[in-house]
């Protein structure tokens, strides 16, 4: 499971039609709908939100904006708390820079023009669920991309 940190406009079709899904059943999660996936690190922001489904409703409904921007269908209507506001939940500079080297190197793969209108990109944002601080990327993430592979 990966929900994106940073805007959903960096993401490639595939990369946002995973967000949707994999948002979507965070959702499920939050409501107790599933075995899985119940005690991923990535949900304790949504977990750890005062209002826990208005948070994952916000930030679904961002990625619905941005997949009615580029022309996809997805329903609205599976939003189970569509809010256009919520308290923003504090995310590390490190964390958002090291989402977006993870995205730039899917895409190296396989999409390389949205690679490129990423690089031209003048600042980088995060998703408007998020108020950037200063800080390394959080500890939680295990991955080839920060060299720590099998520990």
């Amino acid at each position: 499971m990966r929900i994106w940190s940073i805007h959903p406009r960096y993401l490639d079709w595939k990369g946002l039609g995973a967000l949707w899904r994999e948002t979507l059943l965070a959702q499920r999660v939050l409501l107790g709908g599933t075995r899985g996936w119940r005690n991923h690190p990535q949900l304790d922001r949504f977990k750890g939100h005062v209002e826990p489904l208005k948070a994952v409703g916000f930030y679904l409904v961002e990625v619905h904006r941005e997949g009615r921007r580029r022309g996809y269908r997805y329903d609205f209507s599976k939003i189970l708390e569509p809010v256009d506001a919520v308290e923003q939940v504090c995310l590390t500079r490190g964390q958002l820079e090291y989402e977006f080297k993870i995205l730039n190197e899917r895409l190296a793969r396989r999409d390389p023009a949205k690679l490129e209108e990423n690089q031209k990109a003048e600042t980088l944002e995060p998703h408007p669920m998020f108020r950037v601080v200063e800080g390394p990327p959080e500890p939680w993430e295990k991955s080839y991309w920060r060299g720590t592979k099998g520990q």
